[in-house]
């Protein structure tokens, strides 16, 4: 793994930037795609969601770019300014300490396996006619279960007892609405969330090489 070096001085922001540049490209992107959907007339602006979304019929018809797109665009470009927030209070910081590599395995792994798993349990509900079957073409687009993902493998980066006062904050705040009547969506926060847990192996070596970090 790369060490980080401290921020430049002289130039602050750029350092920051480059020392987590997979989140600022990722959000740059996002960026981009938000203002394509505001400029967009209303009908490309729907073609444009479902296309990219990786729901049922997506997910059927072209896997691939289903679960690559989806990462890339957010359904209200209104939240575009709480998805920078985020992506700076948990993204970057993962991808500071695991390195850029460590952390994309990570984010893409949960937002696959998320994706895959909640719109299967979402297949079975409308086969056993507990969902209505229009719910194949449901919008399921945005970077939340990468953020779910990045928030459980932060839980390794604090100290105790701040670390389990953590846990405990994440796992009800994506557990709870499960306990609530959640939707498929929660239960793909839920997955990503066990995926960034479950991702500890991935931290061994940076928490070794910065012990005093821990």
């Amino acid at each position: 793994m790369i060490e980080r070096t401290e921020p430049e001085r002289s130039r602050p922001l750029w350092s920051w930037i480059r020392s987590s540049p997979g989140t600022h490209i990722w959000l740059l992107i996002i960026a981009i795609t938000s203002i394509i959907v505001v400029i967009a007339p209303d009908r490309v602006e729907h073609i444009l969601l479902h296309r990219n979304s990786s729901n049922i019929h997506q997910l059927v018809e072209h896997p691939v770019r289903a679960l690559l797109s989806s990462a890339f665009w957010i359904e209200n470009p209104a939240s575009l300014a709480l998805y920078a927030v985020l992506f700076e209070l948990f993204q970057a910081p993962v991808e500071r300490w695991l390195g850029t590599l460590r952390w994309l395995v990570i984010v893409a792994t949960a937002h696959i396996v998320a994706t895959l798993v909640s719109q299967k349990v979402l297949l079975m509900a409308i086969e056993a006619h507990r969902a209505p079957r229009s719910m194949t073409h449901v919008v399921d687009i945005g970077v939340s279960y990468g953020i779910a993902a990045a928030v459980g493998v932060l839980t390794y980066r604090l100290p105790s007892p701040w670390r389990w006062l953590y846990l405990a904050g994440a796992v009800a705040f994506f557990g709870l609405p499960l306990l609530t009547g959640g939707t498929f969506t929660d239960l793909g926060h839920a997955i990503a969330l066990s995926v960034g847990l479950l991702a500890w192996p991935l931290t061994r070596q940076a928490v070794s090489r910065g012990g005093s970090r821990r």
